[in-house]
């Protein structure tokens, strides 16, 4: 009966991301089948641990990611838990031989949110460290099943997809996370006053970080390699879309990607010319 119990994690951890993010449900498409169980499996403990900081505004948010994380640890250490989502990361966990210090430095990130509302440039970069580029290792731990030397040659470019893919997310939303949860994430730059000239700086530091990136999608086994890139190329039409407006556009609306569009992206990542896919 575990077998049957593991499936309906696994279905949880689907519908979780399925529910919360399209990008990532159509990046995961594009990937070989083996591997999509275990990135929603990735995908649905980071979201989990995400909205307890980012919404559950009514209750003690404090005491929900210590509970969390303590139930996190028993499910790595006991290889079973009751909460399907933990259940199913677990599983993955193990089976991809992800180490503890991804998770340990992944949930330090979301204890930050509880309680650091301005950043340092040191504080910053050890957020983005915690809340994206760490992830990008775990699912790098599953794109390279256990071929350790692929894993170290693609590890810095892993990361630094995670840094790209966070700072856009940042730049998006930072109207939400300033007025409605008050973080205030780029170091040195005042929201009151945020000018062209400070949006300007963070777009070169991620074209760099997209720019880095790029290579190591390009090495990735061809068994992930679209999926990634998809995932990439969404967040490069993003990133366009937001650079094409003024800073304080940014400050009143959310710039999105309509969900026809991400389809689109997808189709055209199918067509993706076979020359480059071989490199």
């Amino acid at each position: 009966m575990k077998l049957l119990f593991d499936k309906v994690s696994a279905l949880c951890s689907k519908i979780t991301t399925e529910e919360y993010s399209t990008s990532f449900s159509l990046g995961i498409r594009l990937l070989d089948k083996k591997f999509h169980e275990p990135i929603y499996a990735i995908y649905g403990f980071v979201r989990f641990a995400d909205e307890i900081v980012d919404s559950f505004h009514a209750y003690d948010k404090a005491a929900l990611l210590r509970h969390f994380r303590e139930e996190t640890y028993r499910a790595i250490a006991e290889r079973i838990s009751l909460n399907p989502i933990l259940n199913s990361f677990q599983k993955v966990y193990h089976a991809f031989n992800i180490e503890q210090e991804l998770v340990d430095t992944f949930l330090d990130s979301m204890e930050m949110d509880l309680h650091q509302h301005f950043y340092t440039r040191s504080i910053y970069e050890q957020y983005i460290l915690g809340s994206a580029e760490v992830v990008g290792l775990m699912c790098l731990k599953v794109f390279t099943e256990g071929d350790n030397d692929l894993y170290c040659k693609l590890r810095g470019p892993a990361m630094k997809l995670g840094a790209a893919f966070q700072k856009v997310n940042f730049l998006r939303d930072v109207k939400s996370d300033s007025q409605e949860l008050g973080r205030h994430y780029f170091p040195f730059v005042n929201l009151e006053h945020f000018s062209n000239k400070d949006k300007f700086a963070i777009e070169s530091e991620i074209a760099t970080d997209f720019e880095a990136a790029l290579p190591g999608i390009m090495k990735l086994p061809l068994s992930s390699r679209k999926g990634v890139y998809l995932a990439y190329t969404y967040y490069q039409v993003l990133f366009k879309k937001i650079k094409s407006v003024p800073a304080q556009c940014i400050m009143t609306e959310r710039i999105r990607v309509p969900n026809t569009h991400k389809i689109r992206i997808m189709l055209q990542t199918l067509l993706f010319p076979f020359n480059l896919m071989q490199q």
